[in-house]
C-alpha cells in the first residue's frame, strides 16, 4: 500500500503541477520499453518546468576522494545529488575492467543503479577507440567511418565492439529485472575535428550511415529498447550547420551540443545564447527535445559563474537537461566541492527555480513507477 501511495502522488505531482505540453512525442524506437517511454514522456512535460542539472561520474569520484559509498561532490555543496549522471562506455571494447577514467565497471553498474533506485537519469557517451586501428577516440589519422559501415574493412571488427557495449547496457536492469532506460550519446561532437568520427574524417552521408546502422544494430539486432538517443554536436552557426549530419528523427530523441567555456565570458554567453535559440527552433520543428550534454568552466574561476553567465541564459530557452563534465582532479574539474570559489553561488543556483537536482526530480517518479526506498 505505501508504494501504491507513492505512485499515486507521484503521479499527480507529475501530470498536474507541471505545465503540460499540447502533444507528447513518443520516442523514435517504436518498441521502447514502459519505463523509457515514460522517462520520455517525462522529460517533456519537465521541459517548461527547468532544465534538468546532471553531472559526469559524480558518485564515481570527485576532487580529493574516489569510490567512496554515497558520495559526491555536488551533494557536498548542495545537499542533493544531481538528477542526471553522466557514464563512459570506453574501454568495454576491450573487457576491460575499469572504464576510460579508471572507474571499475562493476562499481560503474552499482552506481547507475543505485541513481536509477532515487529516480535519477543515466546517460552514456562512448568515447571508442578506433575500430581501425585500435589508437584512441581522438585519432584522426585515416578516414575510418566508411570502413564501419557494411562491407567496410573493419566492420567485423565494429560490430564485435558494439557487441560488447551492447552486452553491458543490457546487463543494466533494475529491482524488478526491468532494463534501466540510458540516453545513449553515439558519436558525441561530431561536428568537430578532433575524434574519429568527426567532420574531417567523412562525408555527412558516411555518417548518417554509421549513426542509422549503429542504432538500428542496438535496437534491432540486439534488441536494446531502454535507448533514447541523443545527437550531440559541437560548435555550430546556423541551423543548416547544425542539422548537415543530422540522421533524421526515427534515429534521435534529443538533440544538443557540447559547450565549454574556453574565451572571454560574455563572448561564451553570446555564443550559448544563439545556439540554444537555434535548437529552441530545431526542436520546435522535429519534436525533439534539446539539451547541452557537456557543460562547463574548468575550474570555475568566476565566483559567480552560475548565477550570472549560466543560469540566466537557460531560463531564455527550452532546455531539458544540461551535464556539467566531470570533477577529475584538483586541476580538471567543473562544479565546485567545498571551499571552491564558486561554491556559494552553486549553491544558490541550486535553489533557482528553473534548475531541477535530484531532491526536486525524484518525487515527480519519472519512470512511472513507485520510487524505491535506497537500499
Amino acid at each position: 500500500m505505501k508504494n501504491i501511495y507513492r505512485y499515486a502522488i507521484a503521479a499527480i505531482m507529475l501530470t498536474s503541477s507541471i505545465p503540460v505540453m499540447a502533444q507528447l512525442n513518443n520516442p523514435c524506437d517504436k518498441h521502447a520499453t514502459y519505463e523509457t517511454r515514460q522517462l520520455f514522456y517525462s522529460m517533456q512535460r519537465l521541459v517548461d518546468a527547468g532544465a534538468i542539472f546532471g553531472h559526469h561520474d559524480d558518485t564515481a569520484y570527485g576532487v580529493g576522494w574516489a569510490y567512496e559509498a554515497g558520495r559526491s561532490d555536488v551533494k557536498s555543496v548542495t545537499g542533493s545529488y544531481p538528477a542526471m549522471y553522466g557514464w563512459d562506455l570506453a574501454k568495454i571494447e576491450h573487457d576491460s575492467e575499469r572504464d576510460i577514467n579508471g572507474t571499475p565497471f562493476k562499481l560503474q553498474k552499482q552506481m547507475i543503479r543505485d541513481a536509477y533506485r532515487r529516480g535519477g537519469i543515466n546517460t552514456f557517451c562512448w568515447h571508442m577507440d578506433n575500430p581501425a586501428n585500435g589508437k584512441t577516440a581522438w585519432d584522426t589519422s585515416m578516414r575510418t567511418v566508411k570502413e564501419l559501415l557494411p562491407g567496410g574493412a573493419y566492420h567485423d571488427v565494429y560490430i564485435k565492439w558494439l557487441d560488447k557495449g551492447a552486452a553491458y547496457m543490457a546487463s543494466l536492469k533494475g529491482d524488478d529485472g526491468e532494463q534501466i532506460p540510458l540516453l545513449f550519446r553515439p558519436f558525441h561532437e561530431l561536428t568537430g575535428n578532433w575524434f574519429w568520427w568527426c567532420a574531417n574524417t567523412s562525408t555527412p552521408e558516411e555518417f548518417k550511415q554509421l549513426w542509422r546502422f549503429t542504432v538500428d544494430y542496438m535496437r534491432v539486432t540486439k534488441k536494446l529498447h531502454n535507448l533514447l538517443i541523443v545527437y550531440s554536436t559541437s560548435d555550430f552557426n546556423s541551423e543548416a550547420d547544425f542539422m548537415q549530419r543530422y540522421p533524421g528523427d526515427d534515429y534521435t530523441d534529443f538533440i544538443g551540443f557540447d559547450s565549454y567555456c574556453f574565451k572571454t565570458i560574455p563572448n561564451y554567453q553570446q555564443k550559448l545564447d544563439m545556439r540554444l535559440g537555434i535548437l529552441d527552433a530545431i526542436a520546435a520543428k522535429t519534436g525533439k527535445l534539446a539539451c547541452i550534454p557537456e557543460i562547463g568552466y574548468e575550474g570555475i574561476p568566476q565566483a559567480d559563474w552560475w548565477t550570472k553567465v549560466l543560469a540566466p541564459t537557460l531560463a531564455k530557452h527550452k532546455t531539458s537537461y544540461v551535464v556539467a563534465w566531470r570533477n577529475g582532479n584538483p586541476n580538471h574539474y567543473y562544479v565546485p566541492y567545498p571551499g571552491q570559489v564558486s561554491e556559494q553561488d552553486f549553491i544558490r543556483f541550486f535553489k533557482e527555480p528553473k534548475v531541477l537536482f535530484e531532491n526536486r526530480l525524484t518525487p515527480l517518479g519519472v519512470y512511472g513507477k513507485p520510487i524505491m526506498p535506497s537500499k
